[in-house]
């Protein structure tokens, strides 16, 4: 029996896009009052969970994707990324922007996925300046914009040094930190990646007079799917989900993982997912307004002296969030 790495590797992939195009053409006429405009700054292609996030994301009808910016470097590697699984999720019509070409050391994982994908042909827009392509959506806005950040945010600082005034016009939510608890449950905090790796950014991101949102290690860190809801996302025929768990094999293989016949088994640890519900919904996390102050070293220290964030610490019914996820997942399939 083949592999679903092999078999959405395939054809089919693209046979199941096109039914599914059009579906989501249908949808997307609707009337659309009531949605959150979003940008998704993201550094997907380095861990696979921000591409989970990122189907999650275009399956939440609460939100409305604006435009989708790679962020961390490999700019050309991350557009094309997002390029083409907004093309084969039937979404085209969202922009895309090349971000900041900084810190070329980051992994490419996801390469072979887009090793032949032309980003000239992508049928929507493709912004060369990620960044100015921020300011203008945000400042173009009738609405306030959300920025779903999932990744080290040197789009975002960069963003705001250009036009501080987005900070008037959008709010922030992220996933950065660890405020009271580490990697794997640690109760020491630890410098989390996306923070570490850009700490003066993210000083930039926290301070800025706009209204942030972020979800730490303390509830991000235990999102991982396993047994039957693992499985209801593995065996679908959704394209977003087939896409998800197609590039999931590719990043693992590249990881040097073993065999991408172990992907069967279990999610990695999904952090960006939460950023993405924390944009229109606090509901089954519990929320706390902290002063939060970012060191020069990558950690997130609570000081009661720092500007105060909003911040999930802990969850209601992280069950009732992971159903959510599978559900909306595999809901084409």
């Amino acid at each position: 029996m083949k592999s679903r790495c092999l078999i959405f590797c395939t054809a089919g992939l693209a046979l199941l896009a096109a039914t599914f195009n059009g579906c989501v053409t249908h949808e997307r006429t609707r009337e659309q009052a009531g949605r959150i405009p979003v940008i998704f700054d993201t550094d997907i292609g380095d861990d696979i969970d921000d591409t989970w996030a990122l189907g999650f994301l275009l399956r939440c009808p609460e939100l409305d994707l604006k435009l989708a910016v790679g962020d961390n470097g490999k700019a050309r590697y991350r557009a094309k990324l997002l390029a083409k699984f907004l093309e084969v999720a039937g979404r085209s019509d969202v922009p895309v922007g090349i971000g900041l070409e900084v810190n070329p050391k980051t992994s490419e994982r996801q390469a072979a996925w887009v090793k032949d994908y032309d980003l000239g042909k992508y049928p929507g827009k493709v912004h060369a300046d990620g960044v100015q392509a921020i300011i203008d959506t945000i400042m173009k806005s009738p609405q306030p914009v959300t920025v779903i950040a999932v990744g080290p945010v040197q789009n975002i600082a960069e963003a705001l040094k250009r036009e501080p005034r987005i900070a008037q016009r959008a709010k922030f939510v992220g996933m950065h930190g660890s405020v009271r608890v580490g990697y794997g449950g640690d109760k020491k905090i630890a410098a989390e990646y996306n923070v570490k790796l850009a700490p003066q950014a993210c000083q930039t991101a926290f301070t800025a007079p706009w209204d942030v949102t972020i979800t730490p290690l303390d509830t991000c860190d235990r999102i991982a799917l396993t047994g039957d809801k693992y499985q209801r996302v593995y065996n679908s025929h959704d394209p977003i989900a087939a896409a998800i768990i197609t590039n999931y094999c590719l990043w693992a293989a590249a990881r040097g993982q073993g065999s991408p016949e172990g992907v069967p088994t279990r999610s990695t640890t999904l952090f960006d997912a939460v950023a993405v519900y924390l944009a229109f919904s606090q509901d089954w996390c519990g929320m706390e307004e902290l002063g939060i102050r970012v060191t020069d070293d990558g950690l997130t220290v609570e000081d009661p002296k720092a500007r105060t964030i909003m911040v999930a610490t802990t969850w209601k019914n992280l069950g009732a969030f992971e159903d959510l996820l599978v559900q909306r997942l595999t809901a084409g399939r």
